[in-house]
């Protein structure tokens, strides 16, 4: 996994709700982190492809993801907490998916499924009332 360079992100502080008590509204806590996958160095196009698919609604029109950290009551704690978020999708996105390959089933195994139908359709149909013939 490759570390995001701290000078590709930028922050943003502003006054958060919530727990704080009195300095709920006089310290910005809340960070709101801008990282700009499209044209970030740092990252390889296929990785960058599938973190802009992973980020969904995080991600702007101009493929920056936005994370808003606010569930501390420090700085320093939402800071950290919005580039391990960040750092979690890119480690995500830079797992290669494994693509299954298509197979098709044998002809002995294409016999076999029709005998156990028909033997489970005779041992069905023998189930009934027995005819009046």
């Amino acid at each position: 996994m490759s570390r995001i360079p701290e000078e590709e992100l930028e922050f943003r502080f502003f006054r958060a709700g919530g727990p704080g008590g009195q300095n709920v509204n006089k310290v910005s806590t809340a960070v709101q982190m801008r990282f700009d996958v499209k044209n970030s160095p740092s990252l390889t196009e296929p990785v960058k492809a599938r973190l802009m698919k992973l980020a969904g609604s995080r991600l702007t029109l101009d493929g920056v993801i936005l994370i808003s950290a606010v569930r501390f009551r420090t700085q320093e704690r939402n800071k950290a907490d919005a580039i391990e978020r960040l750092e979690a999708l890119v480690a995500e996105a830079s797992i290669k998916p494994v693509y299954r390959v298509p197979t098709r089933p044998t002809r002995a195994s294409k016999e076999r499924r029709l005998k156990a139908k028909s033997s489970r359709s005779s041992i069905k149909s023998g189930r009934g009332k027995p005819s009046l013939d």
